[in-house]
């Protein structure tokens, strides 16, 4: 599933398509949304908000188009005249002056007027934005200090939306092998010092992989492995999906197990068992 970095990307290359542009067509492909197209015709996009994982597309008319692309969901922008050949759905359509923005196989599509937006019941339920620059490391420390997050483990806290909104599987490796520590330790454990690294570090992977388009890994390494042939994936990342792969740390090998329901990448000699 995208995370907060690469949902925010594809909507600043949504800006980009057709901000601006008179929407000359709308085309929804789920039965109950249907509706909407004529209302939403003749608008334009004035801005596409994103809230973690979550894309708001803010039309001058008042309307908002949301969407959370989950794990199947695909952005393609194209010119109007050349949509892509592909058996995946498509579930809508923005026709604007020439330029089309194409979202198929997403089935969490809605849309609100602004004070419905303001009332809907995930939008609400997220924590601060990891890319935002109002999150700052002091926000993240009091939160994984608050009573609803210091008693439980890392790894389950850290794709918590509730937490902060826009992490997920990746960053939550590469920022627990980052900060050195094991999935099950909880925050009430650290000292100033852990919990001023992992919120720091929480802030500076995603932010650094929203810039690069998703690398985590040290970005001078990983200019280096690809100038030495290796793949964009296999340079990106510290620990995610390099498992039997030697740590760049330690040199011992990266192991893979299950935390919360999803793999998780991990060095055991580099980081930390929870501590009694």
């Amino acid at each position: 599933m995208p995370e907060g970095p690469e949902i925010r990307r594809i909507a600043d290359a949504l800006e980009k398509q057709v901000a601006g542009r008179v929407v000359e067509r709308v085309f929804f492909g789920l039965e109950n949304l249907k509706k909407w197209q004529k209302p939403l015709t003749g608008a334009r996009i004035i801005e596409v908000k994103t809230y973690g994982k979550v894309m708001v597309s803010c039309f001058d008319n008042g309307l908002n188009v949301y969407s959370h692309n989950q794990l199947y969901g695909r952005w393609h922008f194209c010119r109007t005249n050349d949509y892509p050949y592909t058996k995946r759905q498509l579930r809508m359509a923005l026709d604007c002056q020439g330029r089309s923005a194409l979202l198929y196989s997403a089935s969490d599509i809605a849309v609100f007027n602004a004070s419905a937006l303001l009332q809907h019941s995930f939008l609400n339920r997220l924590g601060p934005d990891v890319l935002k620059k109002t999150t700052t490391v002091a926000k993240v420390i009091e939160r994984l200090q608050s009573d609803k997050f210091r008693n439980r483990q890392l790894g389950g806290v850290l794709t918590d939306q509730s937490f902060v909104a826009g992490l997920g599987n990746y960053l939550r490796c590469e920022i627990l092998f980052f900060s050195a520590l094991h999935p099950s330790v909880r925050s009430k454990e650290l000292d100033a010092e852990k919990l001023q690294l992992l919120a720091s570090a929480i802030l500076d992977l995603a932010r650094q992989s929203y810039q690069t388009g998703g690398i985590t890994n040290r970005l001078q390494r990983a200019q280096q492995l690809i100038k030495q042939g290796a793949t964009f994936e296999a340079a990106r990342f510290y620990v995610f999906r390099r498992q039997g792969q030697a740590c760049y740390r330690c040199g011992n090998p990266v192991e893979k197990t299950r935390q919360a329901g999803q793999a998780f990448y991990f060095c055991p000699q580099c980081q930390q068992k929870a501590q009694k």
